[in-house]
């Protein structure tokens, strides 16, 4: 297959560009500059792209058979602070960034797009969802370490998925789990709808390499097309 995947030098992007090419796919690894990039693998082309002008994608998605989002406002692998802070000056960006995809997708209406999102738009019980709440969103970002301003950025990963949901294009929108981070491929995890999958002890957990197997599996046989799934131990 052929995978693009926005945000390439990212925490969870890098992954994905990863896992695509040890499967044996053709990779096209977009950027915000790709003259930055020193790449000497093979199956993997560097592209600028700046996700939120959707005629740029539009023109860089030519030929692709599933495109990646994990769009930051910021390099959240070079500098998280700088991704946060970005994050909670314009929460928008995401639903902007979501519109500019589907826009694009117009012109390529049978390449399929997956969104890497947020976990806080997930039912923790039936109709209860975390970014709707202040108290549950407050604790669970003071338990991640995250300052409480950083509510608004989950609320906007809220945002893009509803926009998505209004949209009959090939999409599919992943939520990890609530406490991600780099560890170990291990390739074993459950699969979940719009609940997070809890492990023994209670928690939403993964590792940022399952997560890349999870999305690279998707790319390959799918099975959320116009919906959202997540995963977990």
């Amino acid at each position: 297959m052929h995978l693009g995947v926005i945000g390439a030098t990212g925490t969870i992007g890098s992954r994905v560009v990863t896992e695509a090419l040890a499967r044996g796919h053709h990779v096209t690894a977009f950027t915000r500059d790709s003259t930055q990039i020193d790449e000497d693998r093979g199956n993997v082309v560097w592209r600028s792209l700046d996700v939120l002008d959707a005629a740029s994608v539009a023109a860089g998605i030519s030929g692709l058979d599933v495109l990646i989002s994990g769009f930051q406002p910021g390099n959240g692998a070079k500098d998280i602070a700088d991704t946060v802070a970005r994050s909670i000056a314009d929460p928008t960006v995401y639903a902007t960034a979501a519109r500019s995809l589907l826009k694009a997708l117009e012109s390529h209406p049978r390449t399929r797009l997956i969104v890497i999102g947020g976990a806080g738009s997930l039912e923790i019980e039936p109709g209860v969802v975390r970014a709707d709440s202040d108290e549950l969103l407050h604790s669970s970002l003071d338990a991640l370490g995250l300052p409480r301003q950083y509510a608004a950025a989950v609320r906007g990963h809220r945002d893009a998925l509803n926009v998505l949901r209004t949209s009959n294009r090939l999409w599919t929108y992943f939520s990890p789990a609530e406490d991600i981070a780099p560890g170990e491929r291990t390739g074993r995890f459950r699969t979940g709808g719009d609940q997070p999958v809890l492990d023994a002890e209670g928690r939403s957990r993964i590792s940022v390499e399952d997560a890349a197997v999870a999305l690279v599996d998707e790319a390959e046989l799918p099975r959320f097309v116009q919906r959202r799934f997540t995963i977990g131990y």
